[in-house]
Formats: structure tokens, sequence, C-alpha cells
């Protein structure tokens, strides 16, 4: 809960939907795994990539989405996620960057389960 944008119904509905952290072993796996990863068309020449792939539960999609919504939109504290989602949503539009968002939260969360760490909102200064 310590991801922006995170309450407590979005963190445990990934942990009841995950159900074991070491089940993957990279952590960008779970973004596919939710069905939030690109889809993919190749045929001869033709190469693209579609709308997401929807794979996976629905729900915890939905509460992700809705998350990183949130986190666009009306959280207030500054972080370098809200940062990068914010830029995103002027290039592309709201919806799609919502998506993206959505994917790098589950990403996050899914490091930070198996580190046992905290959301960092800020990065630390280098110092001279």
């Amino acid at each position: 809960m310590t991801v922006s944008g995170v309450g407590p119904i979005v963190a445990l509905s990934f942990i009841a939907t995950v159900d074991d952290a070491s089940r993957f072993a990279k952590s960008t796996q779970v973004g596919a795994d939710l069905g939030l990863t690109p889809r993919r068309y190749q045929s001869g020449e033709v190469d693209y990539s579609g709308r997401i792939s929807k794979c996976g539960d629905s729900g915890m999609r939905a509460l992700l989405v809705e998350a990183a919504a949130t986190l666009i939109a009306t959280v207030k504290r500054f972080s370098a996620l809200k940062a990068w989602a914010v830029r995103l949503a002027a290039r592309k539009g709201f919806k799609k960057a919502s998506i993206a968002t959505a994917r790098k939260l589950a990403v996050i969360m899914h490091r930070i389960w198996r580190d046992g760490t905290t959301f960092v909102w800020q990065r630390e200064g280098v110092s001279a």
C-alpha cells in the first residue's frame, strides 16, 4: 500500500490473484499474466502491436487500471512514477497512459512484495 494510488483493496486483491510471488521469475511477467501487455500480430512482412491481450483476471486488471487513473488524476504527491504517467498521458492520451501505468504498478508491486521493501517516492540526490 506504499505505492501511490494503491489502497487496501487493490493490494489485497493483487496478493490473492498472484498468490505466490515466486511463481514469476521476472516481475515483468506479471503484466503479461494479467493481460496488460500489447497483443502482437505478425504475418509475413506485417508486424504490429495491437490492443492489450485481456488474458488473466479481469477484476484485478480493472482494479489496477482504476489505481493508475487515480495516480494520474488525483494523487498530489510527486513521484517519478506519477511524472512518467503524466508525460505519457499528454503524449498518448489518458486511457492508454492509465493502462501502461497499471502494468507498471503491477510490476512495482510484485517487486516490492518479493524484496520486502517500500515504495520510494523520490530519487535521492547524487552528492558530489
